[in-house]
Formats: structure tokens, C-alpha cells, sequence
């Protein structure tokens, strides 16, 4: 092998990332899809997105692709191809099933033109999934699925209406998209039991983290502050991120009714937004704010005294937010209000960097604030520990090292000689 084959193993090669959200969208799994593609391209491969239209987590399509059916830009050294679909803004198990059909559809009628060498795909999406196996087997290519979330737990966890009967549609649709795959990553441990059920051997499960997609915070905490209104004397608890049925953050607004003292933020987007803004319409201590940019991303998380993470009860073994590597870089303490045998939960005790409480307990909750602002110092300690986390395991550096590992694993056959 020459030197250039041994650094650069990926020239020539031609790889499809299939994946419903992708950059501009800042949050979810877009962030990973994108600069998985993008590090892949700076590597040498010719790398592809088949993606949707940007609507995360607002489900609302983005303005700058109103009306737009098909296009493909350049962005990242990534030749993104983006195809229109449905977006519900209300979500039920019949408008996210049009959803996902819709995205099916327009990425079946009009994949990328050429024949990559394996194609890659995010999941969520059911589609995603689905349309990366088919693409695959239409090209006799290696196909290697990423489960970020189960979606057929989802739908059956989550609390969205219908989901119940939802549930076995989607379980069969992720079986169908898992059990033809050379490899099948998972982003945690406790996926694996899932992803087994669904028909896939043990032995082709390779566990990949995702990593810290964003940097350390930089600005003065106190300026920080002082420039979104949080006096010195207040406690701030603050979510960042989704707004959806299964962060079940009901038991925030309910916290904060019950203590005037504690101020709630709430940064972010999505389909209860609405529904929360109504549920806090007479409470002071209340704050609704829209995403933060990239820039100031992790200088707000830091500015806040305690950051939270909820999720319903039922929520076990589906999802492990991908919040929880921006709370660790902020340095601020986590409060998990999730179940306790759940992934989620298992990375907070991994991290140290937080406590758990019951989820859907306010008073738990608030009672968990209430002892880390009356213990500064200890609440300091408690968030230096997430930092340390990811410095040793949560690296931009070393998530995408092991996903050049899968993906080379997945290039090579048995007799070690690499598919052309």
C-alpha cells in the first residue's frame, strides 16, 4: 500500500449519504450527517447527501427553499441533492406517516444520478432507511444504516396520537432497513438490544458514539447574562433543543409554577412549542427563546445555572438526546429527569457531569435545583466534569475516526482485499 492509499484511504472512492436532515438545520442529527459527509469529501472520496428540505426542529420548511421541488448545491465539498416533501406541523402517527412516505417517494423517483461505492444513511428517518437499502440493492453496494433513534420504540414510547398502532408499521419498516446491512452502527449501548430484536445478528452491531459538534464556550458568563436579562441573584434552569412530545417538558413549566423564584428558559423549536407557550401564558418566571446561533451556542448553555434534559417516562430504550455532548462542553450541571434504566440515564451517570430525578416530577425536579444552587461550588464541580467527558470520549476527532474504521470495515470483505 503507498503512502497516499495509507493516508488518504478514501480517494476514488464515491460514497451517498442518505440522511432527512442535514445542514443549515443546527440541531438533531443534521449536525452529524453533515460533517460526516464533509469529513469524509476532505478525505478524498467523492461524497454525495440525499436529503430533504430543511424544516428542524421548527416543522416549518425553511424560507430559502419555498416552492422548490428539486436542487442540488455544493456546500462542504458535498454535492447535496434535496428533495421536496411533505412537513406536518402538527404531529400524529398519520401525518408523520405521510411524512415519511412523502420522503420515500421523492427520493425513489429521483436519486442521485451514478453508482456509489456504499451508501450511508441516518436513521431517523424510517425513509432514510428504507431509501438507503433500496438504493444500495439497486446498485449491489455495501449499505451501512446509523440508528440514532428507534423509531418503531418511538412511536410507541413517544405519546404521539396513533403511535400505538404505528408502532408495528415502523418496526417492520427499520426491520427491512436493518437486516440486509453490511454493518449496523448504533450510537449507544442500549440500542442494541432493539436493533437485535429487529432480526440483526450481534456480531454486525458496531457501537459509534456521536461526538461534540459544537465548541467550548468563550464569552464572560456575567456579560452573557447580563445581555439576556438573567439577574446575578436568579436561578436559571435551562432546555435547549427540541420541543416535542417525547422531551415531555410539561414537568419544566410545572417546576416553575410552583417556585417564583426559579427563572425556565425554554431555547428552541418544535411542534409543542405552541402547546408550552399556552401552559406558561400567566407565569413571570417563564422565558421562551428562539436557537441560538452557532457562535453564541454554548456561551448561552454556560450562562444558565443548571441545564435539563426530560423526557416522558415511557421514553427507555429509543433515544439518547443529542443535546447531552453540547450540555457536557457547556460546563454546567445536568439535571436528567428520565427513567432511570433508560439510555439516557446511563449517560449521565457515565459522564458524572449531572443528577437524575424521576421524569414527569416536578417537585423532584425542582427539589434537584434547589440543592445545586444552594451548593455553588458543588454544582461547579459537578459540570467540570462534563468537559473532562468529552475530552476523552466525546471528540469530534475520535467520532469520526470510528466511523472511518466502520465505513473501512465495511469497504473490506473477508480476504481483506477491498471492493471496487
Amino acid at each position: 500500500m503507498s503512502d497516499v492509499d495509507r493516508h488518504r484511504p478514501l480517494e476514488g472512492r464515491r460514497l451517498l449519504v442518505v440522511s432527512t436532515n442535514y445542514a443549515p438545520e443546527v440541531t438533531g442529527i443534521g449536525p452529524y450527517a453533515t460533517q460526516l459527509a464533509e469529513h469524509w469529501a476532505a478525505s478524498g472520496a467523492r461524497t454525495e447527501a440525499l436529503t430533504g428540505m430543511p424544516h428542524y426542529p421548527s416543522w416549518r420548511l425553511d424560507e430559502r427553499y419555498r416552492g422548490v421541488r428539486r436542487t442540488t448545491e455544493s456546500r462542504g465539498g458535498v454535492q447535496v441533492h434535496r428533495r421536496r416533501h411533505y412537513v406536518p406541523t402538527r404531529q400524529t402517527a398519520l401525518r408523520r406517516g405521510l411524512f415519511e412516505a412523502s420522503l420515500l417517494a421523492t427520493g425513489l423517483i429521483a436519486p442521485p444520478p451514478g453508482r456509489p461505492d456504499a451508501v450511508i444513511a441516518q436513521m431517523p428517518s424510517l425513509a432514510g432507511g428504507v431509501l438507503g437499502a433500496r438504493l444500495a440493492r439497486r446498485h449491489r453496494v455495501p449499505y451501512l444504516p446509523v440508528v440514532q433513534d428507534l423509531m418503531g420504540a418511538a412511536a410507541a414510547q413517544s405519546g404521539i396520537r396513533g403511535g400505538g398502532r404505528a408502532a408495528a408499521v415502523a418496526a417492520a419498516a427499520e426491520r427491512y432497513a436493518l437486516r440486509g446491512a453490511a454493518l449496523v452502527g448504533v450510537i449507544h449501548e442500549s440500542f442494541v438490544p432493539g436493533v437485535t430484536a429487529l432480526g440483526v445478528d450481534p456480531g454486525r452491531i458496531r457501537i459509534v458514539p456521536n461526538w461534540t459538534h459544537v465548541q467550548p464556550p468563550s464569552a464572560d458568563r456575567a456579560a452573557t447574562r447580563a445581555r439576556l436579562g438573567w439577574s446575578e441573584d436568579a436561578t436559571v434552569l435551562l432546555h435547549s433543543g427540541n420541543m416535542g412530545l417525547k422531551q415531555g417538558l410539561e414537568v419544566l413549566v410545572d417546576a416553575a409554577r410552583s417556585a417564583p423564584d426559579l427563572r425556565v428558559v425554554l431555547m428552541g423549536d418544535g411542534n409543542q412549542r405552541d402547546g408550552l407557550r399556552a401552559r406558561a401564558a400567566r407565569l413571570p418566571n417563564v422565558d421562551f427563546l428562539e436557537p441560538a446561533g452557532a457562535e453564541e451556542f454554548t456561551d448561552v448553555l454556560a450562562a444558565a445555572d443548571v441545564l435539563a434534559v426530560t423526557q416522558r417516562a415511557s421514553v427507555l430504550d429509543m433515544s439518547v438526546p443529542s443535546k447531552l455532548t453540547s450540555y457536557f462542553v457547556s460546563g454546567r450541571p445536568v439535571i436528567a429527569s428520565v427513567a432511570d434504566r433508560g439510555g439516557t440515564a446511563d449517560e449521565v451517570r457515565r459522564s458524572g457531569a449531572g443528577v437524575l430525578v424521576a421524569p414527569e416530577d416536578p417537585a423532584a425536579l425542582l427539589e434537584a435545583v434547589r440543592g445545586l444552587a444552594a451548593d455553588p461550588a458543588a454544582a461547579d464541580a459537578l459540570g467540570a466534569h462534563g468537559p473532562r467527558y468529552v475530552a476523552r470520549h466525546l471528540s469530534r476527532e475520535a467520532g469520526l475516526a470510528r466511523f472511518d474504521a466502520l465505513l473501512a470495515e465495511v469497504l473490506t470483505d473477508v480476504r481483506g482485499s477491498t471492493r471496487r
